[in-house]
C-alpha cells in the first residue's frame, strides 16, 4: 500500500522539468508582450505640441550692433544661422539641407553654405546655388525688441525661394 500512496502523491507534486517548462513558457509570453508593446509604441504617431508654448523656442541672439552686415553667425543651441544681409536685414536660416537633412556649414571665404553630403550650395539668404537641393533653406521667424535680435525656433517655415518680405529690419526710432 505504501507504493500506491507514494505514486498518488508524486502526481500532485510538480517535477523539476514541469516547473522549468512552465517558467520558460511564462518568460516567453512576457517577452512576446514586451515586443508587441515596443512595436506599437514605434508605430503610434507622436503627439503634437501645438497648444503648448515652449519657452526654449525663443532664443535671444544678441544686440543688433553685434552682427556685421554681410555676415553669418552660427547658433548651436538653436540649430540655426543668423544671417545679416548687406542691407542690414536679418534672416534665421535652418542648418538642415533641404535635400536630405545634412547639416550645412557656412564657408566664410566662399560666402556660401556648402552641404557636405551631396554638394548642394546656398547663398547668404539661403537660396539654392547648386542642386540637388530642391528649395531654399527653411527659415525661422526673427523679431527685434529693444535692439535685441530674437529668433523663434519653435517651428521652421518652409519656403521655395528667398523673398524680400522674409527679411526682418530694425525699426528706426
Amino acid at each position: 500500500m505504501s507504493n500506491n500512496t507514494e505514486r498518488k502523491e508524486s502526481k500532485f507534486e510538480p517535477s523539476r522539468r514541469s516547473f522549468l517548462t512552465k517558467l520558460w513558457i511564462g518568460l516567453g509570453v512576457f517577452a512576446l508582450a514586451e515586443f508587441v508593446g515596443v512595436v506599437f509604441a514605434f508605430l503610434r504617431p507622436r503627439k503634437s505640441k501645438v497648444g503648448e508654448k515652449n519657452s526654449d523656442a525663443i532664443i535671444t541672439a544678441g544686440a543688433v550692433d553685434k552682427f556685421a552686415p554681410n555676415s553669418v553667425t552660427a547658433f548651436v543651441r538653436g540649430r540655426f544661422y543668423l544671417s545679416r544681409l548687406e542691407n542690414g536685414g536679418f534672416l534665421a536660416l535652418s542648418r538642415r539641407c533641404t535635400h536630405l537633412g545634412c547639416t550645412v556649414p557656412w564657408v566664410e571665404k566662399e560666402k556660401k553654405f556648402a552641404c557636405p553630403c551631396h554638394a548642394s550650395t546656398f547663398d547668404i539668404a539661403g537660396n539654392v546655388i547648386n542642386s540637388p537641393a530642391p528649395r531654399a533653406l527653411d527659415i525661422y521667424p526673427v523679431f527685434i525688441e529693444n535692439s535685441m535680435v530674437k529668433v523663434d525656433t519653435g517651428k521652421p517655415i518652409k519656403r521655395s525661394e528667398f523673398r524680400a518680405e522674409q527679411v526682418t529690419y530694425q525699426k528706426k526710432t
